[in-house]
């Protein structure tokens, strides 16, 4: 599907006149979203319509039902994983992703710039102060990954969070959950593939990462990760005791540089002992893995503001570009 053209992005009039928006009712905010679609839908005199997900998969395939009824963008409100869901319903298609945060952590929508407030999030479709940036996917066997891949400590501490206390307590439940599992890690042997080079690393934790940002602004877990640059990150964590998370939490803030770190295009990874596996957030099978980057697979809509360093002409050149290497 053809995007819209650059003069009418810059003159504020909404390119998108139908937009299909999927709703996860269990994600992790409880919101009233649908008065607030109505009315800033409404002002822009946008067509829209709501699909909501009772079970996995109803997100994949609501959004390519949604391609092939023709609409101008596909809306999402959920938490990372409904937006990967989705996202996975998009790829090769050229019809861009709205993003509405919805779940307990919305790291996506963070790392994009897009606003936790929905009626900001909301007016992103207007288009005035909107464009659609063109980010990677990553793919794990039959999967697709916006985030990352976590393996040992960090799947543990995730799976471990508990749906109740993620729905009442946000990013703290993940902290909770740390504090636990931090007593049973595991130091793992891990064996990495890197485009071919090989290399060894002792950790409790090793992440392939499509983007480095852990759901706060402006904190990544290393400032070279970048959603766009079609390479995927290898980080490792050697130990989850207090000095190594401290470590990590100032390398998330730019202030050292020293967890090992590698970037590659396809990523083979064995653990010894095996060890538990999540993308993006959701768990998957064990160790060995094999992942690889699929550039510029998805397209997003994004604030301009967001990348101030792209110029109005660059941008609209890089979102009428077609997905590379999409199936």
């Amino acid at each position: 599907m053809s995007q819209p053209s650059s003069d009418t992005t810059r003159k504020g009039n909404a390119p998108y006149r139908r937009i299909r928006v999927i709703i996860n009712p269990a994600a992790g905010q409880d919101r009233p979203i649908l008065g607030a679609m109505n009315k800033a839908f409404h002002e822009a005199n946008i067509d829209w319509e709501v699909s909501l997900t009772k079970e996995a998969g109803d997100g994949l395939r609501f959004a390519q039902e949604a391609v092939a009824a023709g609409v101008d963008a596909v809306g999402v409100y959920g938490g990372d994983g409904t937006v990967m869901e989705v996202a996975n319903g998009l790829i090769g298609s050229g019809v861009p992703l709205a993003i509405f945060p919805g779940g307990t952590a919305n790291v996506m929508s963070v790392e994009l710039g897009i606003p936790n407030d929905l009626t900001e999030a909301m007016a992103l479709v207007r288009g005035d102060t909107s464009f659609v940036r063109v980010v990677d996917l990553g793919r794990i066997r039959d999967r697709y990954f916006l985030l990352r891949i976590g393996i040992g400590f960090e799947a543990d501490m995730i799976t471990n969070a508990e749906r109740d206390a993620k729905n009442n307590m946000g990013k703290l439940s993940y902290i909770l959950s740390a504090l636990r599992t931090i007593p049973k890690r595991q130091i793992a042997h891990y064996r990495i593939t890197i485009d071919g080079a090989q290399v060894e690393a002792d950790g409790v934790t090793c992440m392939i990462a499509n983007s480095g940002n852990i759901g706060l602004p402006g904190i990544k877990m290393s400032k070279t990760i970048d959603v766009s640059d079609g390479l995927l990150d290898v980080l490792v964590i050697r130990d989850a005791d207090v000095g190594s998370l401290l470590e990590a939490a100032a390398n998330a803030l730019g202030m050292v540089d020293t967890l090992q770190h590698w970037q590659g295009k396809q990523i083979e990874v064995s653990a010894d002992p095996p060890q538990h596996v999540i993308a993006d957030g959701e768990p998957i099978e064990p160790t060995p893995i094999v992942a690889e980057v699929i550039p510029q697979a998805l397209k997003v809509i994004v604030p301009r503001a967001s990348v101030p360093n792209a110029t109005a002409r660059e941008i609209d050149r890089q979102a009428g570009e077609p997905p590379s290497n999409a199936p």
